[in-house]
């Protein structure tokens, strides 16, 4: 290996960054997401199957977007860190996507995203667009055509999103109703509740992030007790954001109906799932409820460690190219990583929230190439009758 630095048993030792908020704003999320990455490199460090250890350097930005800064150039030039898994909110990854770049270091991105970016210094574990945001809206499309009403945070997953679900609704005949945006940390949605009861939309889409989301649930539930129509099941709500531990921490009263999009659910049937799901609980018992970000950032640990073995050392060309030539069959299907993008090839799933589960019920035949940039997706196929 061509790393100098060793342990007591002689492996090298490649360190790598763990940057994730676990407190903040959208602390639940970054812990499950911590809680993924530190099983996945406790399991490679257990492993004869590899001949180095991966050695994690934690930091935790509270969700403060110049902290991420600060703390990845610490890692990168204090410490030498070649390899960072972090990252919820694409504000926080644009942030230290520059210094990234600039030290020439790979960002193992665990999260889904809204898309248009493809960095030659970032592994994209979490959906592109195509593979979350449109088989939704396909879905949708089919089975319940008509305008949305879309309700999000202010900032750069919720714009694009707001928009590619504009010009997919444009295609079909349909339309974006309204486009609310609140800023991160803002409670203040009841004024957004009231105008979905007098506007009475068909759909509700909800790209809110952290205590916003949290809130806006509560809040409808709270006024569904004085308004039939919130009561009802005439609006269908969707989220692209919502996960398990958020179930959990919200209530399952407050969220029963929700339909959701994602490339990974507890309920996804595999043998590798089910294995994924009890060395889980046994890490982490009650502490924990994994969700796709979780999902995301083991996948991220296993690539890196695995690319590491094949090519031999920790420099992040070999291992970029390393990881291109591997395929995993992990709990969430078949990933490999696209060469042509750096984003990974999943397999989309929509899930509806019964009783504090999260329950797929529609899932596609097979992994998607990812599109991050849409330039191949016609929109026009979105429509009633599409395939």
């Amino acid at each position: 290996m061509a790393s100098e630095r060793q342990m007591e048993s002689g492996k090298p030792v490649i360190p790598v960054g763990i940057l994730y908020s676990v407190s903040g704003e959208y602390g639940v999320i970054g812990r499950e997401m911590l809680n993924g990455i530190m099983m996945s490199i406790e399991q490679v460090n257990a492993s004869p199957e590899f001949d180095f250890t991966l050695a994690p350097i934690v930091r935790d930005p509270g969700g403060v977007l110049d902290r991420y800064h600060d703390h990845c150039h610490d890692l990168l030039y204090r410490h030498g860190v070649k390899h960072i898994v972090g990252c919820y909110t694409s504000a926080s990854r644009k942030v230290i996507l520059p210094l990234i770049e600039g030290a020439n270091a790979l960002l193992w991105h665990s999260a889904r995203y809204e898309g248009f970016e493809s960095s030659n210094n970032v592994i994209y574990l979490g959906a592109a667009p195509n593979q979350h945001v449109l088989p939704m809206l396909a879905w949708l499309l089919r089975e319940h055509p008509g305008d949305i009403y879309h309700v999000g945070s202010n900032y750069v997953w919720s714009w694009e999103i707001d928009r590619i679900t504009g010009e997919a609704l444009a295609a079909t005949g349909h339309r974006l109703t309204a486009s609310r945006l609140v800023n991160l940390g803002d409670t203040a949605v009841e004024g957004i509740i009231r105008d979905i009861a007098e506007r009475r939309p068909k759909v509700v889409l909800v790209t809110l992030v952290g205590q916003s989301a949290y809130r806006f649930y509560h809040a409808w539930r709270e006024a569904a007790e004085h308004d039939p129509y919130l009561a009802s099941d005439t609006a269908i709500k969707l989220s692209l954001t919502l996960c398990e531990a958020e179930v959990s921490l919200v209530g399952k009263a407050a969220l029963e109906g929700y339909l959701v999009s994602s490339a990974w659910f507890q309920t996804v049937r595999n043998d590798a799932n089910d294995r994924f799901l009890e060395q889980y609980r046994t890490r982490f018992g009650d502490a924990g409820s994994p969700s796709v970000d979780s999902v995301a950032a083991w996948t991220a640990g296993q690539f890196l460690a695995r690319a590491v073995q094949r090519c031999g050392g920790e420099q992040v060309e070999a291992v970029r190219a390393a990881a291109w030539r591997d395929e995993l069959d992990g709990p969430a299907g078949r990933v490999r990583i696209d060469p042509d993008n750096n984003h990974a090839w999943l397999t989309p799933r929509l899930a509806r929230c019964h009783e504090g589960r999260l329950d797929v019920f529609w899932e596609g035949d097979a992994p998607i190439k990812p599109d991050p940039w849409l330039t191949w997706v016609d929109l026009d196929a979105l429509g009633p009758g599409a395939s």
